[in-house]
C-alpha cells in the first residue's frame, strides 16, 4: 500500500470522526470554537500514529465524543481535543492559554502527566502523577471527568498494546479508576472499565460468563417480562408514568459474586434486576407499595437510598421480592434525575450545580474534600498516598448513629475508632473505650448498620501503631499515621543529629559539619531533616552519605570513611587498652558477648588478631577449651573517658512517644546511643533494641533500672550478640 493511500485513509478517518463530533453541536459559536480546537489538535498531532495504526488525533476526538455523551460543557470538550498536545508535542501550556484561554489550559494541565523529573521507580512515577491529578481537582472537577473518558477510550483499544503493557494498564484501571468511578457515582463508567479490565486480566473467565449470559438471555428475558407485566399494569391503574425494564449485572460484578460466594453461575439468583424509573420522588414510594402488594418482599433485602443517599450521591430504592415462579428478584426504583445521576455521577453534579468548585459541593463528595486535604497538606511520600487513594473507594457502606441520633455513613466493617475519627480527629486521638448499643466493645469491633456508637475519651490517650491494623477509613489511617510520623521524626532527628556529630568528631572534620548539612541535596534528600531522620532511623549511614557530599574524601580513599559505620567504629575505641598481665598486644572485644568493665572476663590470644576478650559466661568459650594454652587471665584496667558498646532489649506497650521517653532517660544518664531498631507485635506490644556506649557494667545496670521505671515498660535486659 502506498504512502499516499495510507494518508488518504488516515484523512478519511479524521474527517469522519470530526464531522460526527461537529454534527452534534447546535450552536454556531460553539461549533466554530470546536473547529478551531480540532484544527489545532490535528495539526499538532500530525504524523503521530497509535498502536492500532489510526492517527493519534482520532483518540482525542473519541474522548471529546464521550464527554458529549455525558452532556459536558464546551470548555471540557475543547480541553478533551487538546488533552495530549502538551504531553506529546512541542506545545506548551502558555501556548494553550494564549490560544484557548486559562480555563482550557487549567484542564489540559490537570490531565498532563508529570515529566522532566527524576523518578525513583515506576511506582513513584505513578504516585506522583495521581497526586498531581487529584490536586488538580481542587481547581476544577472536570479534570477527572476528562481523565475517565481518556482512560475508557484507551481501555477500548488496549488490544493493540503488548501483553505486559496491557496488564500494567488494566491493573491500574482496576485498582484506581474503577473504585474511583464508584466513589464518584459514575456507575456506567465503572462497569465498563471493570469489564474491560477483567477482559485483559482473565480473558477465559470473561468469555465464559459472557457466553453464559448470552445463552440464558432469552429465557431470562421471558422471566423478566412475565414479572414486569403485572407491575406495569398496576402502575398504569394509578396513572403513574413509568419506564420498566430488566437488566443484567455487569460481567465483572457477576465474576466477583462467583468468586466471593463460591457458587456457580447458575446458582446466583441476582444476575439481573428490574429497574423502574418514574418522574417524581413520591411516585417512587407509590411504586414500592404497588410492588410489595404484587409480590411478597424479603424483609432483610430492603434499602432506601433515597432517604439516606450513598456517599457518592447514589439514590434509589432497592427491594428484593419473590415472584410468582418463586424466583428472588431485585427491583430498583428511582426518578429520571436519579437514574441519570446514577449513570454519570459527578458529571451530573457538575452540570446541576453550574460550577466547577469542589468547595461548593454538598456532603456527597465530602470524602473527596478529605482526600484533597490529605494530599495538599501531608508530607508523606507519594507511594504512601497511593495506599490512601485505594482505601474507602470500593467498599459498601453502613449507616450508624451517634447517641444524639445523628446519622453517620462509613465503609463496611468500620470500627468505633473509624467512627470517632469521622466525627473529629481530636476525638479519635483521645479514644479509650467504645460502647455499641450501650454495650462495651473493643475499638476494633466491626460496626453494623443501625448501631448506636458512643465514644469514651481520656486526654492522656495517644494513638499507637496497633490502631493502624484494624481501622478501615482513609481519614483514620491518615490521622494516626501522621501523628506517629511526627513522633518518629522527632525521635529520629534527635538520634540522627547525635550520630552525625559523633562521626564528624571521630573523623576530625567537625569544621565541615555546617557544609555537610547545607549540601543535603547532593545526597538525594529534599530537606536537611529528611537526611538527618533517615540516618536516625537507620535507613542510611554517615558512611553512605559522606562520599556523595564530599567527593574529595572519596577520591582520597580515606580509610576512616571506609570504616565509618559507627557501630563498628565504636569497637575501635578500646583497641590498645592495657589489661593486667598482658602487655603490648592489640586488644579486641568479642562480638559474641561484648564484655564491658565490671564483667568477669578471660583473654584468648589469637593468631593475627591479638588478644580477644570474652566474658567468662560466653557460650563460645567452649569451642576454645581445646586451646587452653591460649587462654590467659586478664583484669580490667580501662582508662578514663573510654566507653564500650552494649546492647539492651526492651519490651513495652506500643504508645506514641515511648521511644523518645526511653532515649531521654538514657541521655540523662550521660550514655550515648549508637543505634535503635524496633518491631511491633500483633498485641500492640513493641520490641526495642538499643545499642549504646557505657563506661562500665555499673553504669549499664543504672540505665537498665531507670528504663524499667518508665510507665508501660514490661522488661529490660542486656543482650549478648
Amino acid at each position: 500500500m502506498s504512502d499516499k493511500v495510507v494518508k488518504n485513509k488516515d484523512s478519511d478517518v479524521i474527517a469522519d470522526k470530526s464531522n460526527f463530533l461537529l454534527q452534534r453541536i447546535s450552536s454556531k459559536k460553539n461549533k466554530k470554537e470546536l473547529e478551531n480546537a480540532l484544527e489545532f489538535s490535528i495539526r499538532m498531532h500530525h504524523g503521530q500514529i497509535r498502536k492500532s495504526g489510526l492517527p493519534f488525533v482520532s483518540h482525542c476526538i473519541d474522548v471529546a465524543n464521550k464527554l458529549l455523551d455525558w452532556k459536558m460543557d464546551q470548555t471540557t470538550i475543547i480541553s478533551a481535543l487538546l488533552h495530549d498536545v502538551v504531553e506529546d508535542t512541542e506545545v506548551t501550556l502558555k501556548d494553550i492559554k494564549k490560544e484557548f484561554g486559562s480555563d482550557v489550559a487549567t484542564l489540559v494541565d490537570g490531565v498532563t502527566k508529570v515529566e522532566n523529573i527524576a523518578f525513583r521507580s515506576i511506582e513513584h512515577k505513578q504516585a506522583e502523577n495521581f497526586t498531581k491529578l487529584f490536586l488538580s481537582l481542587a481547581n476544577d472537577l472536570r479534570v477527572i471527568i476528562i481523565k475517565f473518558a481518556d482512560r475508557l477510550n484507551n481501555m477500548e483499544t488496549i488490544q493493540f498494546l503488548s501483553p505486559e503493557k496491557r496488564k500494567e494498564i488494566a491493573l491500574e484501571t482496576k485498582e484506581i479508576f474503577v473504585p474511583l468511578a464508584h466513589r464518584l457515582g459514575m456507575a456506567k463508567v465503572k462497569w465498563e472499565l471493570e469489564d474491560l479490565s477483567l477482559k485483559c486480566l482473565d480473558l477465559r473467565a470473561y468469555n465464559s460468563i459472557k457466553k453464559k449470559i448470552e445463552t440464558s438471555s432469552k429465557l431470562n428475558e421471558d422471566i423478566l417480562s412475565s414479572a414486569i407485566k403485572p407491575i406495569k399494569s398496576e402502575l398504569d391503574s394509578y396513572n403513574i408514568e413509568s419506564s420498566i425494564f430488566g437488566r443484567y449485572k455487569s460481567i465483572s460484578s457477576i465474576h466477583r459474586k462467583i468468586n466471593n460466594s463460591g457458587k456457580k453461575f447458575e446458582e446466583i439468583y441476582d444476575l439481573y434486576a428490574i429497574r423502574i424509573v418514574v418522574n417524581k420522588v413520591e411516585e417512587c414510594y407509590l411504586a414500592l407499595g404497588v410492588i410489595h402488594n404484587t409480590y411478597p418482599p424479603i424483609q432483610d433485602r430492603f434499602k432506601d437510598f433515597i432517604a439516606t443517599p450513598k456517599t457518592n450521591g447514589y439514590q434509589s430504592i432497592h427491594t428484593t421480592v419473590l415472584t410468582k415462579d418463586n424466583r428472588l428478584t431485585e427491583v430498583q426504583i428511582r426518578t429520571k434525575d436519579m437514574d441519570y445521576t446514577a449513570e454519570v455521577g459527578v458529571a451530573a453534579h457538575w452540570l446541576y450545580k453550574g460550577n466547577d468548585e469542589i468547595g461548593e459541593f454538598d456532603s456527597q463528595v465530602s470524602w473527596l474534600r478529605d482526600l484533597l486535604s490529605i494530599l495538599s497538606s501531608d508530607s508523606a511520600e507519594p507511594e504512601e498516598l497511593m495506599d490512601l487513594l485505594k482505601i474507602d473507594m470500593f467498599e459498601d457502606e453502613i449507616f450508624v448513629f451517634t447517641p444524639a441520633g445523628d446519622l453517620m455513613k462509613l465503609p463496611i466493617n468500620s470500627t468505633p475508632l473509624d467512627f470517632a475519627f469521622a466525627i473529629h480527629g481530636g476525638l479519635g486521638f483521645t479514644t479509650v473505650r467504645s460502647k455499641v448499643n450501650k454495650k462495651l466493645v473493643p475499638l476494633s469491633y466491626n460496626l453494623q448498620s443501625g448501631d448506636i456508637v458512643e465514644i469514651e475519651t481520656n486526654k492522656n490517650q495517644t494513638p499507637n501503631s496497633g490502631w493502624l491494623k484494624f481501622v478501615k477509613t482513609s481519614r483514620a489511617k491518615h490521622e494516626i499515621s501522621k501523628y506517629l510520623r511526627k513522633i518518629e521524626l522527632e525521635e529520629s532527628l534527635k538520634i540522627g543529629s547525635e550520630l552525625i556529630g559523633k562521626n564528624f568528631r571521630k573523623l576530625k572534620i567537625l569544621d565541615r559539619l555546617l557544609e555537610f548539612k547545607k549540601n543535603y541535596s547532593k545526597a538525594g534528600y529534599k530537606t536537611l531533616d529528611n537526611m538527618i531522620s533517615d540516618i536516625g532511623r537507620g535507613g542510611s549511614t554517615v558512611k553512605d552519605i559522606l562520599p556523595k557530599v564530599f567527593p574529595d574524601l572519596k577520591t582520597n580513599k580515606n580509610k576512616d570513611i571506609e570504616d565509618i559505620e559507627f557501630i563498628d567504629a565504636a569497637r575501635s575505641d578500646v583497641d590498645g587498652i592495657d589489661l593486667d598481665g598482658v602487655k603490648n598486644l592489640v586488644v579486641e572485644y568479642a562480638k559474641c558477648c561484648n564484655p564491658i568493665p565490671g564483667d568477669e572476663v578471660i583473654g584468648y590470644i589469637s593468631r593475627g588478631r591479638g588478644l580477644i576478650v570474652h566474658m567468662h559466661s560466653c557460650s563460645n568459650l567452649s569451642s576454645l577449651s581445646s586451646k587452653e594454652e591460649r587462654l590467659v587471665s586478664v583484669n580490667w584496667n580501662a582508662k578514663q573517658n573510654l566507653s564500650f558498646r552494649s546492647k539492651i532489649h526492651i519490651t513495652c506497650n506500643d504508645t506514641a512517644g515511648m521511644l523518645n521517653e526511653i532515649a531521654d532517660v538514657i541521655s540523662k544518664n550521660k550514655v550515648n546511643i549508637l543505634d535503635v531498631s524496633t518491631d511491633v507485635t500483633e498485641g500492640g506490644m513493641a520490641n526495642i533494641w538499643i545499642i549504646c556506649k557505657v563506661e562500665s557494667r555499673k553504669k549499664l545496670d543504672t540505665v537498665i533500672k531507670a528504663i524499667q521505671n518508665i510507665k508501660h515498660v514490661d522488661s529490660v535486659e542486656r543482650v549478648h550478640e
